[in-house]
C-alpha cells in the first residue's frame, strides 16, 4: 500500500491565527457555530418544495408535457440545493448541536439516491484533508473524460473538454447513484489510494435499503402512474440538471485558473505547505455577494471558509469571510475569489481548455 501524503511539519501559525479570529467572532456575538433559524427555515422550504414538485408531477401531472419537463428541471435544482444546504451541513456535523439531528439531515442524501456513509469517507476525510491531491481527492478523479491537471494522463479528446464538460457534468449525478457508490461498495476503496473502512451490518442494510427505496420512489412508482417513457424523460431531465448544478458548484471551488494541484509519487510525498495554507491555495470563492446563489448553494460559494472550518454552519460564512480575508492578507496567502458565477465558470472552462491542450 502506498504511503499517504503528509503536510509540512511546521508550526501552524497561520491556522492558529485563523482559529483565533474565528473563535472571537462567536464569543463576541454569543452565538453557536451550528445552524440557526435561517438554516431550519431553509430546510423546511426546500423539503416542502421537493415534496410538492413530486406530488404535482406524479399525482397531478400537468397536461402540457413541456410544463412537466420544466418542473422536472426545477426539481433538479431543488434536489441539488437540499444536498448543498441540508445534507452537507448535517454530514459535517454543523447543522445542529445534537448528533442525531446531524445524522438525520446527512441521511437526506440516502433519500435522494446517494449514501451518507460513503459520502463522509469520500468528502469529509479525503477531499477536505487532501484537497486537489491526485490519488486522494476523489472529486478531481473524472478520468479519463476530464483532465483536471497536468499530472493526469492526456488523451486526444481532452482538447475539446472545455466544450463537452458541462454536458458530461449532467451525467454525474446518475453515475454517482448507480455506479460510483456501487464501485466503492464492492471494491472497498474510497479513492485510488484509500481503502474503505469496513461497513457494519446496519451500514449494509441502509445502503441497499435506501437504494431500493429511491428506485421505488423516483422510478417504479412514477412509471406505474405515468408509464415508462414519460418517466424516463422527466427523470432524465431532473438528474441532468441536478448533475450540472452539483458539478459546477464543486468544480468552481477547486478547478479554476491558478488553483494548486499536488501529484505525489506512488511512494508518498511531503506537501510543502501547512494544511491551512494548502486549503486556501487549492480553493476559490465565487459570487459571495449574490444573495440568491448564497441561499441556493448553502454557502459552498464561500468554499475557503468551509474548507478551513467545515464544522461551522454555512450560515456564518458571510460574516467570517471578512475576518479570514484579513488574516490571509496578514500572512501573504492569496485569498482567491471570483466576483460572479459567470467569471468563475469562465475561469473553470479556461483552465480545462489549457490543461486539455497542454
Amino acid at each position: 500500500m502506498s504511503q499517504q501524503p503528509s503536510f509540512a511539519r511546521t508550526a501552524p501559525v497561520f491556522f492558529q491565527r485563523l482559529r483565533e479570529v474565528t473563535e472571537s467572532y462567536f464569543k463576541e456575538n454569543n452565538i453557536s457555530k451550528t445552524g440557526d433559524y435561517r438554516l431550519y427555515l431553509k430546510t423546511g422550504i426546500l423539503l416542502v418544495a421537493l415534496a410538492a414538485l413530486y406530488a404535482v408531477l406524479v399525482f397531478f401531472t400537468p397536461a402540457a408535457w413541456w410544463v412537466s419537463l420544466l418542473l422536472c428541471a426545477v426539481m433538479g435544482v431543488v434536489v441539488a440545493s437540499v444536498g448543498f444546504n441540508v445534507m452537507h451541513d448535517g454530514a459535517h456535523g454543523s447543522y445542529s448541536r445534537r448528533k442525531w439531528v446531524n445524522e438525520a439531515m446527512a441521511h437526506s442524501l440516502n433519500l435522494l439516491g446517494g449514501n451518507a456513509y460513503l459520502w463522509k469517507l469520500k468528502h469529509n476525510e479525503n477531499h477536505h484533508t487532501f484537497t486537489n491531491v491526485e490519488g486522494m481527492d476523489d472529486d478531481i478523479d473524472i478520468k479519463p473524460w476530464i483532465r483536471v491537471h497536468e499530472g493526469q494522463k492526456r488523451y486526444w479528446f481532452h482538447r475539446f473538454q472545455h466544450i463537452y464538460s458541462l454536458f458530461l457534468y449532467g451525467t454525474t449525478y446518475l453515475f454517482w447513484i448507480f455506479f460510483n457508490d456501487l464501485r466503492k461498495y464492492f471494491t472497498s476503496k474510497v479513492a485510488d489510494g484509500t481503502p474503505m473502512r469496513p461497513m457494519g451490518i446496519k451500514d449494509h442494510l441502509v445502503f441497499w435499503g435506501s437504494k431500493l427505496f429511491y428506485i421505488g420512489l423516483f422510478i417504479v412508482l412514477p412509471m406505474l402512474k405515468l408509464g415508462v417513457l414519460p418517466v424516463l424523460a422527466g427523470y432524465g431531465v431532473m438528474v441532468f440538471v441536478a448533475g450540472v448544478v452539483i458539478s459546477v458548484v464543486f468544480q468552481l471551488a477547486h478547478v479554476v485558473e491558478h488553483a494548486e494541484f499536488v501529484h505525489p509519487p506512488s511512494d508518498g510525498h511531503l506537501i510543502e505547505s501547512e494544511w491551512a495554507v494548502h486549503q486556501v491555495e487549492t480553493t476559490a470563492n465565487f459570487a459571495t455577494r449574490n444573495r440568491i446563489w448564497n441561499w441556493l448553494f448553502g454557502g459552498l460559494n464561500f468554499q475557503i471558509e468551509h474548507h478551513l472550518f467545515p464544522r461551522i454552519s454555512h450560515v456564518h460564512y458571510p460574516a467570517l469571510s471578512v475576518r479570514l480575508r484579513q488574516v490571509c492578507a496578514e500572512f501573504g496567502v492569496e485569498y482567491r475569489e471570483f466576483p460572479t458565477l459567470r467569471s468563475a465558470l469562465r475561469s473553470h472552462l479556461a483552465h480545462l481548455r489549457r490543461v486539455g491542450m497542454a
